[in-house]
């Protein structure tokens, strides 16, 4: 079993933004998602309690650089 600890780095107002942050993660090498209460995007107003991107705990601090959060 896999121990890995994910953690929030950030919190953002729509999934565009989140998806390039995603996306610039990913291009660092720095495996990430996004976690948004949208209904798979089919309901985007569900996204009130916000959007999330997470990384692995050891990626953390990097990933908060590249992004300038």
């Amino acid at each position: 079993m896999d121990d890995t600890k994910l953690v929030a780095i950030g919190d953002f107002p729509n999934r565009i933004d989140a998806d390039i942050a995603h996306g610039a993660l990913e291009a660092a090498d720095i495996s990430s998602f996004v976690s948004a209460d949208d209904a798979g995007a089919v309901q985007p107003g569900l996204w009130m309690r916000g959007i999330k991107l997470f990384v692995r705990e050891e990626d953390a601090v990097r990933a908060r650089e590249i992004l300038n959060l």
